[in-house]
């Protein structure tokens, strides 16, 4: 077992890196696939061991499937099956998530939730939630009545009877969290490669053998967290089939205009298709509803749609009677692995040694993630016999967003760099040093959509109407690639087509006069 080389991430070095075929054949101890926050969780905790290990993504970022587009919520653990996977990490990582979100400087909130009962018939169903959770060990659940829960919250619909109070509950940035999870792993040793797709994958005893879209890979555990994919992954090694159906879920966003409407999460009681539609704030003060659960058969269909849209609206007015219609400013879908069995398929394959299953992680997979992360980074470190680290770098922290300064601290900053005093994207109030910064960070952004993560840049009102220019002119300086290379979300989402007068040239008869001028089509 051989000791990791430390990984620098260095912007565009790193980047042209990541979409070149391997020189040779990768060898790891240890190798996952998957770059959600499941993934990351686990190459962050495998990373305090001493060995060779690798992440496989296969789209340009991590957060770039079901981590990007959920609901952000940690669950307190009351809905889960008493003893089943689902139930057990939910509760352990929860009591994770507080300190593992100071440590990696990603923002967290404690807002609570509340399970709001509509009629006097669902009050007995939130006694049955609590009942469930106190047996799942969930702490500071209580039953409110209706006038105690129209205390806490004025703006819930007047057909509510009382509600389920959990303390636990709170609220996070799920695409932050991945992006620092992986951002630490790779500081202390972990080679991610992204744009990097599995294919065949056999098992000689000792070896797994993974070819992929930029040359083969060897390691000796194989962790599997590959999302709404795992079941892929799993059936090509084990003779015990799981089968995870794609469940996708809709979802309305609204302005921070109205982000005092709720302070808590507000569910409606669960059904058999999960936690119902919500109304919950965010931690950047804008507001969500949603999701939908609708099973599908396409495993990168996130098309949204006007009849899930609408039930959304519907159903949601129960809970919020004077939501405002004209305050949405975006929608959205994002997919959850369902697995026929209806809970997480954690562990080692009883069939195929070395092999370590995350699969099946639907919610509340976010809120279980770091008590996920722990446990089969263990087993895999003693499946290899690893020692553990005697050192390990502290997190990456990035700089404080410009919108959260005080007067002050942003006048020093100015002092300090020019470039924080120009701002990029108005609505959210981004800087040209954050969204630099966001480049050359470890684990940095080389789409508009990673740095609309990192930085809020393009996640306003205007939804990157204003900054998406300017955006591609940073990324084409940093990188040193032609804004024309550029991707929203990189799989050919280019965003800009040519030059105008090549363009105009193209689409004329060859007896024209196109003796056009070659600007870009970026507007700036």
């Amino acid at each position: 077992m051989k000791q990791q080389q430390k990984i620098v991430w260095s912007g565009a070095d790193e980047r042209k890196r990541q979409s070149k075929p391997f020189d040779g054949e990768k060898v790891y101890d240890a190798c996952i696939i998957g770059g959600g926050v499941i993934g990351c969780a686990i190459a962050r905790e495998l990373s305090r061991w001493q060995l060779s290990l690798g992440l496989l993504e296969m789209r340009s970022d991590v957060s770039e499937g079901t981590s990007k587009a959920n609901s952000a919520i940690i669950h307190a653990g009351y809905d889960a099956k008493p003893g089943s996977e689902k139930a057990r990490t939910n509760v352990a990582g929860n009591q994770l998530f507080e300190p593992l979100c100071r440590e990696l400087h990603v923002p967290f909130r404690r807002n609570t939730s509340l399970v709001v009962a509509f009629s006097s018939d669902g009050l007995a169903g939130l006694r049955e939630l609590k009942s469930r959770g106190e047996i799942n060990g969930v702490d500071g659940l209580s039953i409110l009545s209706q006038a105690e829960l129209r205390r806490r919250e004025p703006a819930i619909g007047p057909s509510a009877a009382g509600a389920l109070l959990a303390e636990t509950g709170g609220i996070c940035s799920p695409y932050e969290l991945t992006i620092a999870l992986a951002a630490h792993a790779v500081l202390n040793g972990l080679d991610l490669q992204l744009n990097c797709k599995v294919g065949q994958i056999r098992h000689d005893g000792r070896w797994f053998h993974l070819q992929t879209s930029r040359g083969p890979v060897r390691c000796q555990v194989l962790i599997n967290a590959a999302g709404v994919y795992a079941d892929t992954i799993h059936n090509q090694l084990s003779r015990q089939p799981i089968e995870i159906t794609p469940r996708r879920g809709e979802y309305w966003l609204l302005d921070k205009s109205v982000s005092d409407a709720f302070s808590a999460t507000i569910f409606q009681l669960p059904t058999a298709m999960g936690k119902g539609i919500l109304v919950s704030p965010t931690v950047d003060g804008t507001m969500l509803l949603g999701p939908t659960a609708e099973d599908i058969d396409d495993k990168d269909d996130v098309r949204t749609t006007a009849q899930r849209l609408d039930e959304i609206l519907r159903v949601a007015a129960k809970t919020w009677p004077d939501l405002p219609r004209g305050q949405f400013i975006t929608s959205f879908a994002g997919l959850r692995a369902h697995a026929r069995q209806n809970d997480f398929i954690l562990g080692e394959v009883a069939d195929c040694p070395g092999l370590i299953n995350a699969a099946g992680i639907e919610s509340p997979g976010l809120t279980a993630a770091p008590a996920i992360g722990i446990e089969l980074a263990r087993l895999a470190a003693r499946r290899l016999n690893a020692p553990r680290r005697s050192q390990w770098q502290p997190a990456w922290q990035p700089p404080q967003p410009f919108r959260l300064m005080e007067t002050e601290q942003r006048a020093r900053a100015v002092r300090d760099n020019p470039a924080w005093g120009r701002i990029i994207c108005r609505c959210e109030q981004v800087t040209e040093a954050e969204i630099r910064a966001a480049i050359n960070r470890p684990v940095g952004a080389a789409t508009v959509d990673g740095i609309k993560r990192r930085t809020r840049a393009g996640m306003g009102r205007c939804q990157a109407s204003f900054c998406t220019p300017r955006v591609l002119a940073i990324l084409s300086e940093e990188l040193g690639v032609s804004r024309l290379e550029l991707t929203k979300f990189g799989n050919g989402s280019r965003i800009l087509t040519g030059r105008i007068g090549e363009t105009v040239r193209s689409h004329e008869p060859p007896a024209a006069d196109a003796a056009a001028g070659g600007l870009e089509v970026s507007h700036d």
